[in-house]
């Protein structure tokens, strides 16, 4: 009876996820690599969620992170392509130069 329960809540939950737009990476140089070492760990939805608060340095310290504290099996040189792709993309604007 309760693995019928828990099938149960598992169906209702798919059927629930179905009914959300899946986030797509906008379209340039570096979305696959982003897409080939992002998802190993977690959804696109992460980038959206984070871009409105991470400018460049924001974006180098998350991937930083994800490599470093959460073993993120990143090669060093997909790195700066991750970073440029995600600053360039959904990077928060940065402030205007002081004259």
């Amino acid at each position: 009876m309760r693995a019928l329960i828990v099938v149960g809540l598992l169906a209702v939950a798919w059927a629930a996820r179905a009914d959300e737009k899946q986030f797509k990476l906008k379209d340039g140089p570096g979305a696959d690599v982003v897409k080939a070492n992002c998802t190993m760990c977690h959804s696109l939805d992460y980038i959206q969620m984070n871009s409105p608060f991470l400018d460049r340095k924001g974006w180098e310290a998350s991937v930083t992170k994800m490599v470093k504290a959460f073993d993120a099996k990143v090669k060093p040189d997909d790195v700066p392509k991750i970073v440029d792709y995600l600053a360039k993309n959904y990077g928060k604007p940065e402030p205007p130069a002081a004259k």
